[in-house]
């Protein structure tokens, strides 16, 4: 039984995953938090929290809010920079089994170029997912994702500066993300990740407040997960590159969905938060369904729900 996927077939280093059931970027820190609770060499890839040039300390709070099936958060993409995580994560990443992909994001196009060019080489970093897609930054996020044009010229400088597979996360804020994923691809992304949190708020009726720091946030958890599916769908009919599905998958049966769909490897992010476990539990259960329908290949199912 094969579980193993290849992310970056077109790309001369590759990215190959002994299977699809990876961590969604934010949601597992650096890895070694997640490492303390699970044995994180059984996955197929960790995705880091987003890093950026210079280190953040973040949104105000409140940063967190629950909603039903779902979660709003307002992180602000907090992070150590650049060149500490290359400093002190990455050569820890550099002994694990597991490959580990860096979430970069950037205010500028040149500032995404000179994370990836800071990044090429360094032991320890197997891929760069591009984040042109965060709800709850006021510079840069999700603005570089709204637009083809935009999202192909950051994939593009990316690109430029690196010889490690690039993946970019797509945002759902967008009238047809599928219009964004050709662009990006037709650019050079070695894969495409989809979707990021939708934008979303709570409101604190007591204080008659929003009840987050930075009033908005994105949403994420089994809420999103119709639209995310969705989405995936729409996108593999668009591109010919690896689809990662994200948004909402807490069961093996949810990550059997977005395979069909057409996503070629999935993450999960919110379901670590209520169970640190749920990935290697997913894990089986892929193990399972491929023994109990005869199937000896995970990529047999990849878009399997294709119409003609």
């Amino acid at each position: 039984m094969n579980l193993s996927v290849e992310l970056a077939p077109h790309n001369k280093r590759g990215l190959q995953l002994k299977n699809p059931v990876m961590t969604a970027s934010g949601t597992a820190g650096y890895g070694m938090e997640y490492a303390e609770l699970v044995d994180i060499e059984r996955l197929g890839a960790i995705v880091s929290k987003a890093i950026t040039l210079k280190p953040r300390s973040g949104n105000p709070q409140v940063r967190l809010a629950e909603t039903a099936s779902g979660l709003l958060n307002s992180i602000g993409l907090q992070n150590v920079g650049v060149d500490t995580l290359i400093k002190e994560k990455a050569p820890i990443w550099s002994t694990w089994g597991v490959p580990v992909i860096a979430n970069i994001a950037g205010e500028s196009i040149a500032e995404y170029g000179e994370l990836a060019g800071k990044l090429e080489g360094v032991a320890g970093v197997s891929g760069i997912e591009i984040n042109v897609s965060c709800p709850n930054v006021a510079m840069g996020g999700m603005e570089f994702g709204k637009s083809p044009e935009m999202a192909a010229a950051v994939t593009k400088k990316v690109k430029s500066q690196t010889h490690l597979p690039v993946i970019v996360k797509l945002t759902p804020n967008v009238t047809d993300i599928a219009e964004i994923a050709r662009a990006v691809v037709e650019a050079g992304a070695d894969a495409v990740s989809l979707i990021n949190t939708l934008t979303g708020m709570a409101i604190d009726v007591t204080n008659r407040r929003p009840f987050l720091g930075s009033v908005s946030g994105g949403l994420s958890g089994p809420a999103i997960k119709p639209v995310a599916l969705y989405m995936v769908y729409q996108v593999a009919q668009a591109v010919d590159v690896p689809i990662i599905g994200c948004g909402g998958i807490a069961s093996a049966n949810d990550a059997l969905e977005f395979i069909i769909a057409g996503a070629t490897a999935i993450q999960m992010g919110t379901a670590t938060m209520v169970n640190p476990n749920a990935p290697l539990e997913v894990i089986e259960g892929l193990q399972h369904f491929m023994e109990s329908e005869r199937t000896n290949d995970i990529t047999e199912l990849v878009g399997a729900a294709r119409l003609p």
